[in-house]
C-alpha cells in the first residue's frame, strides 16, 4: 500500500511539472488528429460566408486570451457561481463576440477526435485562418497547449488595454510579455479587419483628454464622418470600420493612420508617437514587411503560457469538472508522450 501511495504522488509531481514545461511544436496533432487544422479552416470558411466580420472577431479572441495568464482558453469559460470569468471584463463585455463560431469548431473537432484538441490550440489555429482567409499571411502554428481550469475577470481588467490607451502605455504592456515595439505595431495591424464600437471612440470625438474638444489627430473629413456615425448621446453599440478595407487583411490600416484616419485612439497613437511612427510608415509602404512582422508577432504571442496545470476541455465554455482530477492529469501525461 505504501508503495502505491508513493508511486501516485510521484506521478502527480511529474505531471504537474510537465504541465508547467509544455513544449509547443508544429504538427502536434499529426498522429492524434491529423485533420485538425483542416477541420478548423472549414468551419471558419463557413462562418465567413455567413458573416465576414465573424472571423475577425474570432481572431481577436486570441489576443484577449493570450495576454491574460497565457494562451490557455481561459477567456472562453462562462461564469460560474464560484468564478467570475473574463467574458464580462471591461475590455471584453459588449466587445468580444463570435463565441458561437468557436463552439462550432470545437463540436467538429470533438466529433472527429474526441478529447484531443484543446480549445487554446483551437483559438490559435482559427486566428491564423482568419488572417489567411481575409487575404493575409500564412504561418505554421505551434500547438500543444492545455486549457485552463479557471479564469479571472480581475486579471483581465488589470492587464487588457482600453481603446483610450496611448503608445507609451502599450509599449510598456507589450514589453512585459517580451514583445517588442515592432511586435506592438505589427500586431495592432490585426485591426486591418473588423469593426469597432462608437462607445470606444466617443471620447475622441467630443472630449479628448478631458478637453471638451475632439482629438486633433483625426483628419477633419474623417471626423465629420465619425460624428455622423457616432453622435454625442447616440447608441454606443453602433459599429464602424477599423480601416477602409475591413474585410481584407492588408496594410490599409497603416495608410489610414498616416492620413489621420485611425478609428481607435490606441490605433492613431501609433503614428503620433515618434517611437512607433517609423514602423507605421514602413508598414504603410511595404505590405510584405507588415505581413512578415505580423506572422512573427503572432507566433511570439502564441508562445505565452501560464505555467499552470490544465486539461483538454470537451466544451470550451466549461471545465471538465465532472471528471476525477487524477484522470485529467493522466490524460495530460498520455497526450505528451
Amino acid at each position: 500500500m505504501a508503495f502505491y501511495l508513493w508511486f501516485f504522488f510521484l506521478i502527480l509531481q511529474i505531471l504537474n511539472h510537465s504541465a508547467i514545461c509544455t513544449t509547443l511544436k508544429t504538427n502536434f496533432y499529426s498522429e492524434t488528429c491529423p485533420k485538425a487544422e483542416v477541420i478548423v479552416k472549414e468551419v471558419m470558411k463557413k462562418a465567413m460566408r455567413k458573416e465576414a466580420r465573424s472571423i475577425a472577431s474570432v481572431m481577436r479572441l486570441q489576443f484577449h486570451d493570450c495576454f491574460v495568464n497565457g494562451c490557455d482558453a481561459s477567456l472562453l469559460l462562462d461564469d460560474t457561481p464560484n468564478m467570475l470569468g473574463e467574458k464580462l471584463a471591461l475590455s471584453n463585455i459588449d466587445s468580444l463576440r463570435s463565441y458561437d463560431v468557436v463552439d462550432e469548431v470545437k463540436e467538429a473537432l470533438e466529433k472527429a477526435c474526441p478529447g484531443v484538441v484543446s480549445c487554446a490550440d483551437l483559438l490559435v489555429i482559427a486566428a491564423r485562418d482568419a488572417v489567411v482567409l481575409s487575404g493575409g499571411p500564412y504561418w505554421e502554428v505551434k500547438l500543444g497547449r492545455l486549457d485552463s481550469l479557471t479564469a479571472s475577470q480581475e486579471d483581465s481588467n488589470k492587464i487588457m488595454p482600453s481603446p483610450r490607451s496611448n503608445a507609451t502605455y502599450l509599449i510598456d504592456l507589450f514589453s512585459r510579455f517580451n514583445l517588442s515595439v515592432q511586435d506592438l505595431v505589427a500586431l495592432s495591424g490585426s485591426h486591418s479587419i473588423g469593426k469597432g464600437r462608437c462607445f470606444s471612440i466617443v471620447f475622441r470625438l467630443y472630449n479628448q483628454s478631458g478637453s471638451g474638444r475632439p482629438d486633433p489627430a483625426i483628419e477633419p473629413s474623417f471626423r465629420e464622418k465619425l460624428d455622423k456615425l457616432c453622435p454625442l448621446g447616440g447608441d454606443g453599440n453602433v459599429t464602424g470600420d477599423l480601416d477602409a478595407t475591413p474585410e481584407i487583411f492588408d496594410n490599409q490600416y497603416f495608410k489610414d493612420l498616416v492620413n489621420g484616419r485611425g478609428f481607435l485612439n490606441s490605433d492613431q497613437t501609433l503614428f503620433t508617437y515618434p517611437i512607433t511612427r517609423e514602423y507605421v510608415r514602413v508598414f504603410s509602404i511595404n505590405q510584405e514587411s507588415f505581413f512578415k512582422a505580423f506572422a512573427q508577432g503572432m507566433i511570439k504571442m502564441g508562445d505565452l503560457q501560464s505555467g499552470r496545470p490544465g486539461e483538454i476541455r470537451r466544451n470550451c465554455r466549461v471545465v471538465n469538472s465532472h471528471r476525477p482530477r487524477v484522470e485529467v492529469l493522466f490524460e495530460t501525461s498520455k497526450r505528451k508522450e
